[in-house]
């Protein structure tokens, strides 16, 4: 496990990021990455602030806003706002520039992903889906997945054929389980949750647990809860 207030913080004028890996100055040789998933950053940017324009290559990167309204732009002219219910995916490919700002006058908090391709230096792409209309049906909804046993039912595609991205809110005392895979990162975006088998149980908000062969180990929300899961399966 990895509880909120051990992650990396980077606080600069109008943004607070919370990292779950290694990222920029902070390092930590044993939380580099796991498996694909090379970054897990939660962000809270004010009103008028963002990243303004940097490079991106050979990553899937994928946005699931909690709040708030996120405005992305790219190089190649493509881009979109992303509010919640919303996911997106850029694939950076043989590399593209992009900006991301608040819109509105309200602050936006988002978690950010970084997994790597199945292929570097592919063309740059771009897409979004609004899923907003299944989020409280209490079942994992699959918003991100490269894996051809789920290509009718995700929200995008991502570009790398062992990775999938799920996302379920539960109501107090609903419990499911756990997607069926070798190599799984839990994080609890909001509430708090006991998950079968993983030592002390109960993970809070921005809490974290990378979870091996955990595949039908159940998860019971305390409180309402939202939790995003990388589903992995490397060679």
């Amino acid at each position: 496990m990895r509880r909120s207030s051990d992650r990396f913080a980077t606080d600069v004028p109008g943004r607070t990021t919370r990292h779950l890996f290694s990222f920029d100055r902070h390092y930590d040789p044993a939380e580099v990455s796991l498996g694909f998933l090379v970054c897990h950053n939660e962000d809270r940017v004010a009103p008028g602030h963002g990243y303004p324009p940097h490079p991106h290559r050979d990553l899937e990167i994928v946005t699931w806003v909690l709040g708030g309204c996120l405005r992305h732009e790219d190089s190649t002219g493509r881009g979109g706002t992303v509010v919640p219910g919303v996911v997106q995916r850029l694939s950076a490919g043989s590399g593209v520039v992009h900006t991301e700002v608040t819109e509105g006058d309200q602050p936006v908090h988002f978690v950010q992903m970084w997994v790597l391709p199945d292929e570097p230096g592919r063309s740059p792409d771009y897409a979004q889906s609004d899923v907003h209309a299944e989020l409280d049906g209490g079942r994992w909804l699959t918003l991100a997945s490269g894996l051809r046993s789920q290509a009718d039912r995700t929200a995008v595609r991502l570009g790398n054929s062992r990775a999938a991205l799920h996302v379920i809110r539960l109501g107090p005392g609903h419990s499911v389980p756990l997607p069926d895979a070798g190599l799984m990162h839990l994080f609890v975006a909001r509430g708090d949750v006991d998950v079968e088998g993983v030592p002390s149980r109960r993970l809070g908000e921005g809490d974290a647990a990378k979870l091996f062969a955990s595949g039908g180990r159940g998860v019971a929300a305390g409180t309402e809860a939202e939790l995003l899961v990388w589903e992995m399966h490397p060679t």
